[in-house]
């Protein structure tokens, strides 16, 4: 007996690896519903909003590296989807899009929620294409999972109803792949050469350098560099080495500051970071990536060298240097470390919000993945959580989104048996709690940790700094602790700095159950970037000013 279109379409997804698909259910997809019952084996994760649907995907690829699904149905169930798939695509997370469509007699003739999908999702996916004819669907469904597996980014999918109700053919020698992997073998003389040449290197880490914590720990005692990361190198070596000096940037440390401008050298690893201003124009660079586009995207590269971090820190080979620079910048993290434990444990009636992840990170379990939302969070997610190697941190690192939080920790649950943690601002909390249902329903034991402060701060602190009055920036209060025990939730709410310690560590405590603590913290505290230039300080005094007179 054959299959549907659709059926085969699913069974192909299944059989190369896709293991769920997040979406909510639409009189366009039902065929893709019961291709799903029908196999049996693929689940299916209800969500409340399409939206939590992308971003459970798009944050279970990061962490997993595996290829992920999704699926909205035609109008607005895929257009729900496309906030979760462009944080996929800036990303790059391997993300399948499925999107139901009318039937194609109707598509032209202004249908009932009929859109122009194709022309909508071209910008966000590596790959988009409508499924018309039943004995392509296979190899297009092929297609679509290597696309996004070896692209690195969204594949997307078009489905007409109708197309998917009739017969088609599933062949098993169309499955037959051999693995396709990178050799990589580099000359390394040149940045050898310019390594012994250097007095005062650094290894400045991001993302491709995961899994490759002791390589560069080794690497760095050999060449005398302290340590720098750019916000996904978090978690891949240990905080308190006296080697790392911590991230880069506007969330970033003084220690990481110093050691940047008293280089003569970086060596980038994994990393295309953004923010360029941070490193000064004059330091030679030496890039390592799997991208050649990566290579010199946002500054130069001295030398580019196209290869995985692993590979570079197996193959290259350097004399150790007596005099290592990463002393220069102890007694600047001595002093950064206790500025802000002092921070952390000051009791001044009021929570500061520093205190939450301080504390969290002592009682997590050690190969914990940590979600942290966008906002302020963000800063004392990098800033205060100071961490072990061997932690995965997983941030909406250059979409910046609001509100990934909640679905994100669903997509990590389902990707890894480790604890997970939601580090999220309360703005944030409040744009995706109807996943918090989706938590319930399936039983991730996530832990969400909610810093309450009834504002969008990060927004109030940026209009301070930039002259203007604070405007539109208040938040309606909420007790987050009661909504999730509505929902049937384990939940804290935490108003005094004596009841934040035994609430985190009882929370973390419970395994196999989601709790969340909803810590009231202090409105006015504004994470101050580690170094602000004259028209930064100008700026933040005549608001505050203007701010006193009024």
């Amino acid at each position: 007996m054959g299959k549907t279109t659709a059926e085969v379409i699913i069974d192909t997804l299944f059989n190369l690896g896709v293991e769920r698909i997040y979406g909510i259910p639409g009189d366009s997809l039902n065929p893709v519903m019961d291709a799903i019952r029908k196999n049996g084996k693929i689940q299916f994760i209800q969500v409340r909003h399409e939206e939590g649907a992308a971003l459970a995907a798009s944050f279970e690829s990061k962490i997993s590296g595996k290829v992920t699904a999704c699926m909205g149905t035609s109008g607005p169930g895929s257009i729900h989807l496309l906030n979760g798939l462009y944080d996929a695509k800036m990303d790059h997370s391997s993300v399948i899009a499925l999107t139901g469509q009318v039937e194609t007699d109707l598509i032209g003739t202004d249908y009932f929620q009929e859109v122009n999908l194709g022309s909508i999702f071209q910008d966000v996916s590596v790959y988009s294409t409508e499924v018309l004819n039943p004995s392509s669907a296979q190899e297009i469904a092929k297609r679509a999972f290597r696309e996004a597996k070896y692209r690195h980014g969204v594949s997307h999918l078009t489905l007409p109803a109708d197309i998917m109700r009739l017969q088609s053919q599933y062949n098993e020698q169309l499955m037959e792949q051999s693995p396709e992997t990178a050799q990589y073998d580099p000359d390394l003389t040149k940045v050898k050469n310019i390594i012994e040449k250097s007095s005062k290197p650094v290894l400045f880490i991001g993302k491709g350098a995961r899994g490759c914590g002791d390589k560069i720990m080794d690497f760095s005692e050999k060449i005398g560099a302290p340590i720098i990361y750019a916000l996904n190198g978090k978690g891949i070596v240990d905080d308190m080495d006296k080697r790392v000096a911590g991230s880069l940037g506007l969330l970033g440390t003084k220690p990481s500051m110093k050691a940047v401008e008293g280089a003569d050298l970086i060596i980038m690893l994994g990393t295309s970071y953004p923010y360029v201003q941070f490193i000064p124009e004059n330091l030679v660079t030496v890039q390592v990536d799997t991208d050649p586009i990566s290579i010199g995207k946002r500054r130069r590269s001295d030398i580019g060298i196209i290869c995985d971090t692993m590979t570079f820190l197996n193959k290259i080979e350097v004399n150790p240097k007596v005099k290592k620079y990463y002393s220069s910048i102890e007694s600047t993290k001595s002093e950064w470390i206790e500025a802000l434990e002092k921070k952390e444990h000051y009791d001044s009636g009021l929570i500061h919000p520093e205190s939450v992840p301080a504390i969290i990170s002592r009682y997590a379990d050690k190969n914990a993945t940590v979600v942290v939302d966008t906002g302020n969070v963000t800063v004392w997610g990098v800033r205060n959580f100071r961490t072990t190697s061997g932690r995965k941190f997983v941030y909406s690192s250059w979409l910046g989104s609001m509100g990934i939080g909640i679905p994100g920790t669903v997509g990590a649950s389902f990707s890894s048996e480790s604890q997970v943690i939601g580090l999220i601002g309360d703005g944030s909390f409040a744009m995706s709690m109807p996943e918090l249902v989706t938590i319930k329903k399936y039983k991730r034991p996530v832990k969400l940790f909610v810093f309450n402060n009834s504002e969008l701060g990060m927004i109030k602190f940026e209009e301070e700094v930039m002259g203007f009055p604070n405007f539109g920036t208040d938040l309606f209060p909420l007790n987050f602790a009661s909504i999730g025990e509505a929902i049937g939730i384990k939940s804290f709410r935490v108003e005094k700095y004596d009841q934040l310690e035994p609430a985190i560590r009882e929370s973390l405590s419970i395994r196999d159950e989601p709790t969340i603590v909803d810590v009231v913290i202090d409105p006015d505290e504004a994470p101050m970037p580690p170094k602000l230039n004259f028209s930064q300080v100008k700026g933040y005094i005549t608001s505050l000013l203007k701010e006193k007179l009024e």
